[in-house]
């Protein structure tokens, strides 16, 4: 077997009990002291507003994230993460380290993580990490976001992970306000 499914298969068994995971992070169970989480059932409800705001939420993209694995498609999120974290880096020597590795990680179709894209967006993803420049990826990493905002962020408000995060943090306000 390749080492591109080895990599592949590894990714897919560690992906199982993600949501599970998650939810034990956000409830703990009764018997036990509940962690520092601030999170108030507003802002959950605020996460529908827009993607943005769900992106923009520590708890929010975590919870997105969590998702994603369940549907086995989280690279989208990784990919559009690691995007946010190269558009930081200032030195020109970093800038081409992080460039490669984001598109031989997600964007080669050889990566072990492949993103969903077009062929024009990989070339042109390609030509720009020749010569990388904080933006080299934005178009990319838009495209990306444009298809979890249209497909997946629809699905992840229909989901149980976040009905059961509404109605959780619901439950917990109604208790804490009487």
């Amino acid at each position: 077997m390749g080492r591109t499914m080895k990599t592949r298969l590894g990714c897919l068994s560690n992906k199982s009990d993600s949501y599970n995971d998650f939810t034990e992070f956000l409830h703990p169970a009764p018997d036990r002291a509940p962690r520092c989480l601030k999170l108030s059932k507003d802002e959950v409800v605020r996460w529908a507003d827009s993607f943005d705001v769900l992106l923009s939420h520590k708890y929010g993209l975590a919870a997105f994230r969590a998702f994603l694995k369940t549907e086995f498609s989280d690279e989208n999120i990784e990919f559009w993460m690691a995007c946010e974290e190269y558009k930081k880096i200032k030195t020109p020597a970093k800038l081409v380290t992080k460039a490669n590795k984001i598109y031989n990680e997600f964007i080669d179709v050889k990566s072990p993580r492949e993103i969903n894209i077009d062929f024009h967006t990989r070339e042109m993803a390609r030509l720009s990490v020749v010569e990388p420049n904080p933006c080299s990826l934005n178009e990319v990493q838009a495209r990306v976001h444009s298809l979890m905002e249209k497909d997946s962020y629809p699905r992840f408000l229909r989901s149980k992970i976040y009905q059961d995060l509404l109605r959780t943090q619901y439950t917990h306000y109604q208790r804490n306000s009487v």
